[in-house]
Protein backbone atom coordinates (compact mmCIF):
# COMPACT_ATOMS: atom_id res chain seq x y z
CA UNK A 1 0.00 0.00 0.00
CA UNK A 2 2.31 2.94 -1.04
CA UNK A 3 4.49 1.47 1.52
CA UNK A 4 2.42 3.24 3.97
CA UNK A 5 3.69 1.40 7.18
CA UNK A 6 7.08 2.83 6.70
CA UNK A 7 5.72 6.43 6.40
CA UNK A 8 4.04 5.83 9.42
CA UNK A 9 6.55 4.47 11.29
CA UNK A 10 8.81 7.44 10.46
CA UNK A 11 6.13 10.41 10.91
CA UNK A 12 4.91 9.32 13.96
CA UNK A 13 3.47 12.08 15.98
CA UNK A 14 6.97 14.35 15.76
CA UNK A 15 7.02 17.40 13.00
CA UNK A 16 8.76 16.64 9.91
CA UNK A 17 11.77 18.99 10.35
CA UNK A 18 12.67 19.68 6.25
CA UNK A 19 8.85 20.23 5.77
CA UNK A 20 8.95 23.43 8.61
CA UNK A 21 11.90 24.82 6.64
CA UNK A 22 10.24 24.90 3.65
CA UNK A 23 7.17 25.96 5.47
CA UNK A 24 9.54 29.36 7.19
CA UNK A 25 11.15 29.51 3.58
CA UNK A 26 8.16 29.86 1.56
CA UNK A 27 6.85 32.05 4.56
CA UNK A 28 10.14 34.62 4.28
CA UNK A 29 9.73 34.84 0.83
CA UNK A 30 5.85 35.84 0.50
CA UNK A 31 6.50 38.21 3.30
CA UNK A 32 9.59 40.15 0.75
CA UNK A 33 7.15 40.06 -2.23
CA UNK A 34 5.07 41.82 0.46
CA UNK A 35 7.65 44.34 1.44
CA UNK A 36 8.44 45.11 -2.16
CA UNK A 37 5.17 45.59 -3.79
CA UNK A 38 4.30 47.71 -0.62
CA UNK A 39 1.41 45.14 0.60
CA UNK A 40 -0.03 45.45 -3.16
CA UNK A 41 0.30 49.19 -3.14
CA UNK A 42 2.84 49.20 -5.44
CA UNK A 43 0.05 48.17 -8.29
CA UNK A 44 -1.82 51.53 -8.27
CA UNK A 45 1.03 52.90 -9.81
CA UNK A 46 4.15 49.97 -10.79
CA UNK A 47 7.44 50.86 -11.13
CA UNK A 48 9.85 48.25 -12.22
CA UNK A 49 13.21 48.05 -11.03
CA UNK A 50 16.36 45.49 -10.44
CA UNK A 51 15.35 45.28 -6.92
CA UNK A 52 11.55 44.34 -7.64
CA UNK A 53 12.26 42.59 -11.11
CA UNK A 54 14.63 40.12 -9.17
CA UNK A 55 11.99 39.44 -5.87
CA UNK A 56 8.99 39.03 -8.22
CA UNK A 57 11.01 36.61 -10.70
CA UNK A 58 12.63 34.40 -7.69
CA UNK A 59 9.47 34.45 -5.71
CA UNK A 60 5.92 35.60 -6.63
CA UNK A 61 3.66 32.78 -7.16
CA UNK A 62 6.44 30.42 -5.90
CA UNK A 63 6.33 31.22 -1.98
CA UNK A 64 2.78 31.31 -2.13
CA UNK A 65 2.61 27.34 -4.01
CA UNK A 66 5.19 26.32 -1.63
CA UNK A 67 2.85 26.71 1.18
CA UNK A 68 -0.18 25.05 -0.62
CA UNK A 69 2.35 22.38 -1.07
CA UNK A 70 2.87 21.70 2.80
CA UNK A 71 -0.56 22.43 3.39
CA UNK A 72 -1.82 19.35 1.30
CA UNK A 73 1.25 17.77 3.19
CA UNK A 74 -0.28 18.35 6.27
CA UNK A 75 -3.44 17.33 6.22
CA UNK A 76 -2.00 13.94 5.26
CA UNK A 77 -0.44 14.18 8.61
CA UNK A 78 -3.64 15.19 10.65
CA UNK A 79 -5.85 12.37 8.33
CA UNK A 80 -3.06 10.02 9.11
CA UNK A 81 -2.26 10.31 12.92
CA UNK A 82 -6.39 9.82 13.61
CA UNK A 83 -6.77 6.64 11.44
CA UNK A 84 -3.90 5.66 13.47
CA UNK A 85 -6.03 5.94 16.39
CA UNK A 86 -8.84 4.60 14.59
CA UNK A 87 -10.36 7.96 14.82
CA UNK A 88 -12.54 9.32 11.56
CA UNK A 89 -10.89 12.69 11.21
CA UNK A 90 -13.27 14.02 8.76
CA UNK A 91 -15.50 16.14 10.79
CA UNK A 92 -13.24 17.52 13.03
CA UNK A 93 -10.75 18.55 9.77
CA UNK A 94 -13.79 20.19 8.54
CA UNK A 95 -14.08 21.95 11.67
CA UNK A 96 -10.77 22.88 11.34
CA UNK A 97 -11.16 24.58 8.00
CA UNK A 98 -14.57 26.62 9.12
CA UNK A 99 -11.78 28.04 12.06
CA UNK A 100 -8.95 28.50 9.66
CA UNK A 101 -11.62 30.20 7.04
CA UNK A 102 -12.83 32.34 10.41
CA UNK A 103 -9.01 33.51 11.26
CA UNK A 104 -8.44 34.48 7.29
CA UNK A 105 -11.46 36.74 7.36
CA UNK A 106 -10.55 38.47 10.27
CA UNK A 107 -7.44 38.50 8.94
CA UNK A 108 -8.85 40.15 5.83
CA UNK A 109 -9.96 42.68 7.50
CA UNK A 110 -6.58 43.89 7.96
CA UNK A 111 -4.72 43.15 4.97
CA UNK A 112 -6.91 41.94 2.32
CA UNK A 113 -4.43 40.24 0.25
CA UNK A 114 -4.41 37.58 2.81
CA UNK A 115 -4.69 34.31 1.31
CA UNK A 116 -5.54 32.71 4.54
CA UNK A 117 -9.45 32.16 3.47
CA UNK A 118 -8.38 31.19 0.07
CA UNK A 119 -6.13 28.05 1.67
CA UNK A 120 -8.86 26.65 4.22
CA UNK A 121 -11.98 27.25 1.59
CA UNK A 122 -9.61 24.98 -1.43
CA UNK A 123 -8.89 23.12 1.43
CA UNK A 124 -12.56 21.49 1.32
CA UNK A 125 -11.83 19.80 -1.00
CA UNK A 126 -8.89 17.73 0.32
CA UNK A 127 -12.12 15.38 2.25
CA UNK A 128 -13.08 14.28 -1.28
CA UNK A 129 -9.83 13.47 -2.68
CA UNK A 130 -8.97 11.40 0.57
CA UNK A 131 -11.28 9.18 -0.30
CA UNK A 132 -9.13 8.57 -3.20
CA UNK A 133 -6.90 5.40 -2.50
CA UNK A 134 -5.03 5.31 -5.66
CA UNK A 135 -1.96 7.69 -5.73
CA UNK A 136 -1.76 7.54 -9.65
CA UNK A 137 -5.55 8.85 -10.10
CA UNK A 138 -4.72 11.53 -7.53
CA UNK A 139 -1.32 12.57 -9.37
CA UNK A 140 -3.22 12.56 -12.70
CA UNK A 141 -5.79 15.38 -11.35
CA UNK A 142 -3.16 16.98 -9.96
CA UNK A 143 -1.43 17.15 -13.41
CA UNK A 144 -4.86 18.25 -14.83
CA UNK A 145 -5.07 21.38 -12.28
CA UNK A 146 -1.66 22.55 -12.99
CA UNK A 147 -2.83 22.37 -17.10
CA UNK A 148 -4.93 25.17 -15.84
CA UNK A 149 -8.24 24.16 -17.45
CA UNK A 150 -10.68 26.97 -16.89
CA UNK A 151 -7.64 29.39 -18.52
CA UNK A 152 -7.57 26.69 -21.45
CA UNK A 153 -11.24 27.11 -22.06
CA UNK A 154 -11.62 30.45 -21.86
CA UNK A 155 -8.39 31.00 -24.28
CA UNK A 156 -10.21 28.54 -27.01
CA UNK A 157 -13.35 30.43 -26.56
CA UNK A 158 -11.55 33.63 -27.27
CA UNK A 159 -10.04 32.25 -30.19
CA UNK A 160 -13.19 31.10 -31.18
CA UNK A 161 -14.92 35.10 -30.87
CA UNK A 162 -17.02 34.40 -27.99
CA UNK A 163 -17.74 37.57 -26.14
CA UNK A 164 -17.64 36.76 -22.78
CA UNK A 165 -14.01 34.85 -23.14
CA UNK A 166 -12.67 38.26 -24.78
CA UNK A 167 -14.02 40.80 -21.66
CA UNK A 168 -11.11 42.50 -19.90
CA UNK A 169 -10.36 40.35 -16.78
CA UNK A 170 -12.55 41.66 -13.57
CA UNK A 171 -9.75 41.78 -10.98
CA UNK A 172 -8.16 44.48 -13.67
CA UNK A 173 -10.86 47.06 -11.80
CA UNK A 174 -9.59 47.81 -8.07
CA UNK A 175 -12.39 50.09 -6.59
CA UNK A 176 -10.62 49.87 -2.96
CA UNK A 177 -7.09 50.99 -4.03
CA UNK A 178 -8.10 54.66 -3.64
CA UNK A 179 -9.12 54.42 0.00
CA UNK A 180 -6.25 51.98 0.88
CA UNK A 181 -3.68 55.20 -0.58
CA UNK A 182 -5.07 57.74 1.51
CA UNK A 183 -8.90 56.86 2.65
CA UNK A 184 -9.10 56.62 6.67
CA UNK A 185 -9.38 53.40 9.24
CA UNK A 186 -13.25 53.36 9.04
CA UNK A 187 -13.09 53.91 4.88
CA UNK A 188 -10.41 51.41 4.74
CA UNK A 189 -12.58 48.64 7.19
CA UNK A 190 -15.15 48.64 4.57
CA UNK A 191 -13.19 48.65 1.75
CA UNK A 192 -11.60 45.16 3.04
CA UNK A 193 -15.30 43.79 3.90
CA UNK A 194 -16.21 43.24 0.34
CA UNK A 195 -14.80 45.97 -2.35
CA UNK A 196 -11.46 45.48 -1.63
CA UNK A 197 -12.10 41.40 -1.70
CA UNK A 198 -13.56 40.94 -5.07
CA UNK A 199 -10.18 41.89 -7.09
CA UNK A 200 -8.76 39.77 -5.19
CA UNK A 201 -10.96 36.53 -5.72
CA UNK A 202 -11.38 37.33 -9.45
CA UNK A 203 -7.25 37.54 -9.33
CA UNK A 204 -7.43 33.62 -8.16
CA UNK A 205 -10.02 32.48 -10.16
CA UNK A 206 -8.85 34.08 -13.67
CA UNK A 207 -5.46 33.66 -13.11
CA UNK A 208 -5.83 29.54 -12.68
CA UNK A 209 -4.48 30.16 -9.44
CA UNK A 210 -7.21 28.30 -8.00
CA UNK A 211 -6.71 24.98 -9.30
CA UNK A 212 -3.13 25.24 -9.18
CA UNK A 213 -3.57 25.65 -5.47
CA UNK A 214 -5.56 22.12 -5.53
CA UNK A 215 -3.31 20.31 -7.47
CA UNK A 216 -0.55 21.25 -5.13
CA UNK A 217 -2.80 20.41 -2.54
CA UNK A 218 -2.68 16.50 -4.26
CA UNK A 219 0.93 16.48 -4.61
CA UNK A 220 1.75 17.65 -1.01
CA UNK A 221 -0.55 14.58 0.26
CA UNK A 222 0.45 11.75 -2.12
CA UNK A 223 3.93 12.93 -0.96
CA UNK A 224 2.86 12.25 2.82
CA UNK A 225 1.56 9.07 1.65
CA UNK A 226 4.87 7.65 -0.20
CA UNK A 227 6.84 8.98 3.01
CA UNK A 228 8.86 11.25 0.56
CA UNK A 229 9.68 14.02 3.48
CA UNK A 230 9.78 11.08 5.96
CA UNK A 231 12.62 9.14 4.00
CA UNK A 232 14.11 12.11 1.81
CA UNK A 233 17.55 9.56 1.45
CA UNK A 234 15.32 6.59 -0.10
CA UNK A 235 14.12 9.67 -2.51
CA UNK A 236 17.35 11.16 -2.98
CA UNK A 237 18.14 9.66 -6.82
CA UNK A 238 14.64 10.87 -7.67
CA UNK A 239 14.92 14.20 -5.95
CA UNK A 240 18.51 14.65 -7.96
CA UNK A 241 16.92 13.76 -11.50
CA UNK A 242 14.06 15.99 -11.27
CA UNK A 243 15.87 18.65 -10.40
CA UNK A 244 17.56 19.54 -13.72
CA UNK A 245 14.38 18.57 -15.10
CA UNK A 246 12.68 21.12 -13.14
CA UNK A 247 15.83 23.87 -13.95
CA UNK A 248 15.12 23.34 -17.68
CA UNK A 249 11.65 24.00 -17.64
CA UNK A 250 12.06 27.20 -15.42
CA UNK A 251 15.28 28.03 -17.59
CA UNK A 252 13.03 27.35 -21.03
CA UNK A 253 10.17 29.26 -20.20
CA UNK A 254 12.12 32.19 -19.01
CA UNK A 255 14.00 32.68 -22.39
CA UNK A 256 11.53 31.26 -24.48
CA UNK A 257 8.19 32.88 -23.04
CA UNK A 258 8.25 36.08 -24.86
CA UNK A 259 9.03 34.40 -27.87
CA UNK A 260 6.38 32.23 -27.46
CA UNK A 261 4.16 34.40 -26.62
CA UNK A 262 5.44 36.92 -30.04
CA UNK A 263 4.52 33.78 -32.10
CA UNK A 264 0.85 33.52 -30.50
CA UNK A 265 0.35 36.94 -31.15
CA UNK A 266 1.40 36.72 -35.26
CA UNK A 267 -1.76 34.77 -35.10
CA UNK A 268 -4.10 37.43 -34.49
CA UNK A 269 -6.58 35.87 -32.32
CA UNK A 270 -6.75 39.13 -30.67
CA UNK A 271 -5.63 41.00 -27.14
CA UNK A 272 -7.97 38.99 -24.50
CA UNK A 273 -6.56 35.72 -26.25
CA UNK A 274 -3.03 37.05 -26.36
CA UNK A 275 -2.98 37.88 -22.67
CA UNK A 276 -4.65 34.31 -21.75
CA UNK A 277 -1.30 32.93 -23.41
CA UNK A 278 0.64 34.51 -21.81
CA UNK A 279 -1.11 34.13 -18.78
CA UNK A 280 -1.23 30.53 -18.90
CA UNK A 281 2.73 30.27 -19.92
CA UNK A 282 3.31 32.44 -16.87
CA UNK A 283 1.26 29.87 -14.50
CA UNK A 284 3.58 27.29 -15.48
CA UNK A 285 6.76 29.26 -15.49
CA UNK A 286 5.55 29.42 -11.73
CA UNK A 287 4.99 26.02 -11.29
CA UNK A 288 8.56 25.01 -12.54
CA UNK A 289 9.91 27.53 -10.44
CA UNK A 290 7.89 25.83 -7.53
CA UNK A 291 9.19 22.61 -7.90
CA UNK A 292 12.40 23.99 -8.57
CA UNK A 293 13.09 25.54 -4.93
CA UNK A 294 11.15 22.66 -3.33
CA UNK A 295 14.07 20.36 -5.00
CA UNK A 296 16.86 22.67 -4.15
CA UNK A 297 15.64 23.62 -0.52
CA UNK A 298 15.44 19.54 -0.13
CA UNK A 299 19.20 18.75 -1.32
CA UNK A 300 20.53 21.41 0.96
CA UNK A 301 18.24 19.88 4.35
CA UNK A 302 20.52 16.60 2.79
CA UNK A 303 23.97 18.45 3.41
CA UNK A 304 25.74 20.38 5.88
CA UNK A 305 23.83 23.60 4.84
CA UNK A 306 21.02 22.15 6.97
CA UNK A 307 22.21 24.03 10.10
CA UNK A 308 22.01 26.88 8.23
CA UNK A 309 18.78 26.29 7.26
CA UNK A 310 17.20 25.31 10.77
CA UNK A 311 16.25 28.37 11.99
CA UNK A 312 13.32 28.49 9.44
CA UNK A 313 12.04 25.36 10.83
CA UNK A 314 10.64 27.65 13.72
CA UNK A 315 9.11 30.07 11.27
CA UNK A 316 7.75 27.38 9.77
CA UNK A 317 6.01 25.92 13.30
CA UNK A 318 4.89 29.70 13.70
CA UNK A 319 3.76 30.21 10.53
CA UNK A 320 0.09 31.17 10.81
CA UNK A 321 1.19 33.59 14.14
CA UNK A 322 3.83 34.91 12.02
CA UNK A 323 1.65 35.63 8.75
CA UNK A 324 -0.88 38.01 10.70
CA UNK A 325 1.32 39.62 12.51
CA UNK A 326 3.50 40.73 9.35
CA UNK A 327 0.28 42.02 8.76
CA UNK A 328 -0.33 43.83 11.62
CA UNK A 329 2.95 45.78 11.68
CA UNK A 330 3.78 46.67 8.05
CA UNK A 331 -0.27 47.27 6.54
CA UNK A 332 -0.03 50.75 9.22
CA UNK A 333 3.05 51.65 7.66
CA UNK A 334 2.14 51.73 3.96
CA UNK A 335 -1.41 52.16 3.89
CA UNK A 336 -2.78 55.95 4.06
CA UNK A 337 -4.73 55.26 7.43
CA UNK A 338 -1.38 54.44 9.20
CA UNK A 339 2.04 56.44 7.96
CA UNK A 340 1.51 56.28 4.34
CA UNK A 341 4.91 55.75 2.93
CA UNK A 342 4.16 53.37 0.15
CA UNK A 343 5.62 56.54 -1.99
CA UNK A 344 7.90 57.48 0.50
CA UNK A 345 10.21 54.06 0.41
CA UNK A 346 11.83 53.47 -2.69
CA UNK A 347 12.61 49.77 -3.38
CA UNK A 348 16.15 49.53 -1.69
CA UNK A 349 14.80 50.89 1.91
CA UNK A 350 11.60 48.34 1.37
CA UNK A 351 14.04 45.43 0.95
CA UNK A 352 16.56 46.58 3.36
CA UNK A 353 13.50 46.91 5.96
CA UNK A 354 12.25 43.37 4.85
CA UNK A 355 15.16 41.58 5.47
CA UNK A 356 16.08 43.09 8.59
CA UNK A 357 12.54 41.99 9.46
CA UNK A 358 13.02 38.50 8.39
CA UNK A 359 15.57 38.26 10.28
CA UNK A 360 14.27 39.68 13.71
CA UNK A 361 11.28 36.92 12.74
CA UNK A 362 14.06 34.19 12.45
CA UNK A 363 15.34 35.38 16.08
CA UNK A 364 11.22 35.79 17.22
CA UNK A 365 10.47 32.17 16.49
CA UNK A 366 13.69 31.13 17.73
CA UNK A 367 13.04 32.76 21.60
CA UNK A 368 9.35 31.82 21.40
CA UNK A 369 9.44 28.24 20.75
CA UNK A 370 11.95 27.88 23.54
CA UNK A 371 9.15 29.03 26.07
CA UNK A 372 6.09 27.55 23.92
CA UNK A 373 4.57 24.88 22.05
CA UNK A 374 2.72 26.62 19.80
CA UNK A 375 2.22 30.09 18.41
CA UNK A 376 -0.55 31.91 19.78
CA UNK A 377 -2.74 31.59 16.76
CA UNK A 378 -1.44 28.36 16.03
CA UNK A 379 -2.75 27.30 19.71
CA UNK A 380 -6.04 28.91 19.25
CA UNK A 381 -6.59 27.16 15.99
CA UNK A 382 -5.45 23.88 18.16
CA UNK A 383 -7.82 24.58 20.63
CA UNK A 384 -11.04 25.33 18.84
CA UNK A 385 -10.35 22.41 16.71
CA UNK A 386 -10.73 20.31 19.38
CA UNK A 387 -13.11 22.52 21.61
CA UNK A 388 -10.40 22.06 24.67
CA UNK A 389 -8.70 24.86 26.05
CA UNK A 390 -6.47 22.34 28.34
CA UNK A 391 -3.88 22.12 25.61
CA UNK A 392 -0.16 22.57 26.67
CA UNK A 393 1.36 26.01 25.57
CA UNK A 394 3.81 26.57 27.40
CA UNK A 395 6.91 24.59 27.47
CA UNK A 396 9.56 23.83 24.65
CA UNK A 397 7.96 22.86 21.39
CA UNK A 398 8.98 19.28 21.28
CA UNK A 399 7.58 19.00 17.50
Amino acid sequence: MHDMTAARAATNDTRLEAVDIVRGFALMALFLVHMIESYELYWADPRPGLIADTVYLLFMGKSFSLLALCFGFSFFILMDRAARRGVDFTARFAWRLTVLFAIGFLHAMVYRGDIIQLLAAVGFLLLIAHRVRSNRVLVGVAVFCFLSPLLLIQLAAAIAGAGWANQPPNHYSDPAMATYLSGGFTEYLRANLWTGQLPKWWFMIESGRLTQILGLYLVGMVLGRIGFFARLGDYALARWIALPIAAAAVLSLYFFRDDLATAFVAQNHGEAANRLFGTLLGSWFELAGTAFWALVLLALVQSPARALLRPLAGVGRTTLTLYILQSLVFVPVFYGFGLGLHDDWDQRTRLLVGLGAIVAQLALAHWWLRHFRYGPVEWVWRALTYWRRDIPFRGRAGG
